[in-house]
């Protein structure tokens, strides 16, 4: 492993995560009434609460709206939640603003296009191994897991065991 992903891990205070295809498999899944289904992965949340436990600020920013997200927020006890977000950048900008944070002390984990903005500006870019190919090209640590597969767990372990380092030393 590549040490500026891990001297970038290290760093981060806030890590924020796009939804779908990243603690998602990407597909959609609606009942013949129109409620949407998604399925999360429960690795995936004992990371994300283990990063609150050290000390990271979590957020998450998706370009679509959705109940059930809000709702593993709220299990999760995320925060900071946008939802129906189409430019991710300004939205990341407004919330490091608000949190007092440089770039470079936040990280982000995104599969698509929509995210390349701000996977290109955080100290910490990460994308699920089944992302897409301009994303997967951009410089992030990619997980050997896909999306809603444990991809967000390892980028957890990942920033933790980097924090540990850091405070080792």
């Amino acid at each position: 492993m590549p040490e500026a992903y891990l001297r970038a891990a290290a760093r981060v205070s806030l890590m924020a995560f796009d939804i779908d295809g990243v603690m998602t498999d990407g597909r959609l899944y609606y009942t013949d009434a129109g409620q949407e289904i998604k399925a999360f992965s429960v690795l995936d949340g004992q990371g994300l609460r283990f990063l609150q436990q050290a000390g990271v600020t979590l957020a998450v920013i998706t370009g679509r709206v959705s109940g059930v997200v809000a709702a593993r927020a709220r299990d999760l006890e995320i925060r900071h939640l946008f939802q129906g977000v189409s430019d991710k950048h300004a939205c990341m900008r407004a919330l490091l603003s608000q949190q007092n944070l440089p770039w470079t002390d936040a990280g982000y984990m995104g599969d698509d296009v929509i995210d390349l903005p701000v996977l290109r500006a955080v100290g910490f870019a990460a994308a699920p191994i089944n992302a897409h190919s301009q994303v997967l090209a951009a410089g992030c640590l990619v997980t050997a897991a896909k999306g809603g597969e444990g991809a967000v767990r390892e980028v957890c372990d990942f920033i933790l065991a980097a924090r540990n380092g850091r405070e080792k030393s």
